[in-house]
């Protein structure tokens, strides 16, 4: 399974009937998880999944609500089946209990329809086909190659209409350079590897911070108004404008971090059959109030993400070092061990045994990987790493 995520232009029309879907979603959502409570509070369990679309089919039915009978019927199945599954996860004990969508805008953002007898379709590389829709004009950078399941169709903060395909096809190896490399990420610099380059950490969030509070500001201004005079904040106009202008700087961000991860983590894995990368306990590491922003701003988690599933589909491996591996205190020439280099201010040392002057992050590369090839050479721990 792959996905595939492409810009839609639909028309006005089009527009329109994505947005009734997507209210028709929220209110069948909250509709049958109240009937659920009540079934939940007077027999201990819930409505099954083919119950709650045969009371669906009824309510169409029903006069008082037309509009469900324009929306997309596969998109409120899906909406009965994710409340179906969140129950049966709540009963296992594997997550809390559903709540209701009470916001207008908390299920307004994305529902998912399935492919129907041919009813979702790539066309050609500025047109798709979708149930309801009909034709709708997209941006498509490539073509996959299998069988569409699913389509989610999405509308984001900044007023931006996507599709994501969820496609089903035989995976296809590609080939890697064949190399073999370690790298030691930081925060001066997004990470050094053991070849001696450095890649500036580019600190999206840190560059555009001050404009984004600034932006912020004029929001939380404008609520404070519009709260005081007792007006909705779907009334107001500017408030909905300055809420997009503070939308688009989150959007910058995020795409702005992610190109650069894929341009990265693709970069490493096509010259490279092997990475050794140490393993981060980022979620420990992110409680250091003073470190935590810096941190989330490098991504460091999403990054290593990338890297495996790139390597997987190039046949490689990714091997992760242990957390307590001590990369940066040891001296790779002579394997002394330095506790000062504990402090983050030492960026270059001296070993007092042999001698060698160390850059941190280099130094520790080279141990990453020197750890890395015993750990992948064990034949009980060369499993667990691919």
């Amino acid at each position: 399974m792959k996905g595939y995520k492409f810009r839609l232009e639909p028309n006005e029309t089009q527009k329109k009937l994505i947005q009734e879907t997507l209210d028709s979603a929220r209110f069948v959502y909250n509709r049958f998880l109240d009937l659920n409570e009540y079934a939940y509070q007077t027999e201990g369990t819930h409505l099954s999944y083919a119950m709650m679309c045969s009371l669906l089919t009824d309510l169409k039915r029903d006069p008082e609500y037309p509009w469900l009978k324009r929306a997309d019927s596969m998109a409120l199945q899906a909406v009965l089946k994710d409340l179906d599954n969140s129950f049966q996860n709540f009963f296992a004990g594997r997550a809390k209990h559903p709540k209701f969508k009470t916001k207008k805008r908390a299920y307004k953002s994305v529902y998912r329809t399935r492919n129907q007898n041919g009813c979702i379709q790539i066309i050609d590389k500025h047109h798709v086909k979708l149930p309801k829709l009909g034709i709708v004009r997209a941006r498509i950078s490539r073509l996959p190659h299998g069988l569409i399941k699913n389509a989610s169709i999405s509308l984001t903060t900044t007023g931006k209409y996507e599709v994501s395909f969820c496609v089903d096809e035989i995976a296809v190896p590609k080939k890697s350079a064949g190399g073999e490399i370690a790298i030691d990420v930081g925060l001066a610099e997004f990470y050094t590897d053991s070849k001696g380059r450095t890649f500036e950490n580019l600190r999206t969030f840190a560059r555009l911070s001050k404009r984004l509070a600034r932006e912020q500001r004029r929001l939380s201004r404008m609520y404070e108004a519009a709260k005081k005079a007792g007006r909705k904040l779907s009334d107001c106009k500017n408030y909905q404008k300055q809420r997009i202008k503070v939308a688009k700087i989150h959007e910058r961000i995020a795409n702005t971090r992610n190109d650069f991860l894929q341009k990265q983590s693709t970069a490493l894995a096509d010259e490279n059959q092997i990475i050794y990368v140490e393993h981060l306990n980022i979620r420990g590491m992110i409680r250091n109030h003073k470190l935590a922003k810096a941190i989330s701003d490098a991504s460091w988690s999403a990054f290593f993400q990338m890297l495996d599933y790139k390597t997987k589909e190039r046949n490689g491996y990714l091997v992760k070092v242990d957390t307590f591996y001590p990369s940066s205190q040891l001296c790779h020439e002579c394997g002394y061990k330095n506790s000062d280099v504990k402090d983050l201010k030492v960026r270059k040392w001296t070993c007092p045994q042999c001698g060698a002057v160390h850059d941190r992050d280099q130094n520790a590369a080279l141990n990453i990987l020197s750890e890395g090839i015993r750990i992948f050479n064990e034949p009980q721990t060369a499993i667990s790493v691919v």
